[in-house]
């Protein structure tokens, strides 16, 4: 029994520890941000003038902390459908066979394993429960889109970042609040690196929808694994079963909150798994637009 004690509290004090280091590099991050970017914020509020590009002597003026746009040439291919509606274009899908192979794979676990789970979950909690706990995963998630606005030159975005990190773990209780949105109006972010290097001008090369994790690309994908390492949870967890437990916990209270959303969408596509790809890549591309 003493053994058990014993092995309990190292296990504790590991963790602990590596709770420790996470809120060590977090608040150096913080700091960082602080000293490098917080002298930008003093001319947030001026504009500049500068000359119209059209001949005249017109001048056009421009918030400083407004983004410059993007070269049309470094983003991704649009075509115009009629309307003058912007859609990208179709991603290639040379994997089509093993694709909708695992959308059925995926179909499958939502109506038999996740949706059930989802349902007595959203049974058991209220809403308002489910939503904090939401929104304490994504708080948690912070480094993944505060270092991905630096890598675009959003440092707008980045101070937002922070500024709701701060607010929403101090006044919204851990995070499980968001006070930054509530309160401050400060809206959330969703950068990831897929959309980072989407803006450095990767294509998606060709569609992929993974077992479990869903659609996909391989830009995305590479994405995926570049945001692991900046998830903080795989540092406070560093055993693969806990990992993979919160993962799926999160993904059932994910599920809960949007129950019935995915049956519309079937029964309103008449190929659901050329709507599911077509969906994505549109939502994508418009995400490395922004």
């Amino acid at each position: 029994m003493s053994g058990l004690f014993r092995r309990g509290s190292k296990k504790r004090a590991s963790a602990s520890a590596r709770f420790s280091e996470v809120l060590f590099c977090g608040g150096a991050m913080v700091l960082l941000g602080f000293l490098f970017f917080a002298p930008a914020a003093a001319f947030s509020d001026q504009t500049a003038q500068i000359p119209a590009g059209d001949g005249t002597s017109e001048a056009a003026v421009v918030e400083a902390n407004e983004e410059p746009p993007l070269d049309e040439a470094d983003l991704p291919p649009w075509e115009k459908e009629e309307g003058g509606a912007l859609q990208p274009e179709p991603i290639p899908d040379p994997l089509e066979p093993f694709n909708r192979a695992m959308f059925h794979v995926n179909d499958k676990l939502y109506f038999w394993f996740f949706k059930p789970l989802a349902t007595a979950y959203d049974y058991a909690l209220p809403a308002e429960l489910r939503s904090s706990f939401d929104n304490f995963f994504r708080n948690i998630e912070m480094p993944i889109r505060a270092v991905n606005c630096l890598l675009q030159g959003r440092f707008k975005d980045f101070g937002n970042e922070i500024a709701r990190f701060l607010i929403n773990s101090t006044i919204g209780v851990a995070g499980f609040g968001d006070a930054a949105k509530i309160v401050f109006h400060l809206e959330p972010g969703d950068e990831d690196f897929g959309q980072t290097l989407g803006r450095a001008g990767m294509k998606p090369l060709l569609f992929i929808n993974w077992p479990i994790f869903g659609p996909s690309s391989v830009r995305d994908t590479i994405g995926r694994v570049g945001d692991g390492f900046l998830n903080p949870a795989n540092y406070i967890l560093s055993d693969w079963p806990e990992r993979a437990g919160v993962s799926v916990y999160d993904r059932v209270n994910e599920t809960s909150l949007s129950l019935g959303e995915y049956e519309s969408f079937k029964r309103a596509a008449l190929d659901p798994y050329v709507a599911m790809r077509d969906a994505y890549n549109q939502y994508r591309e418009q995400k490395v637009r922004e």
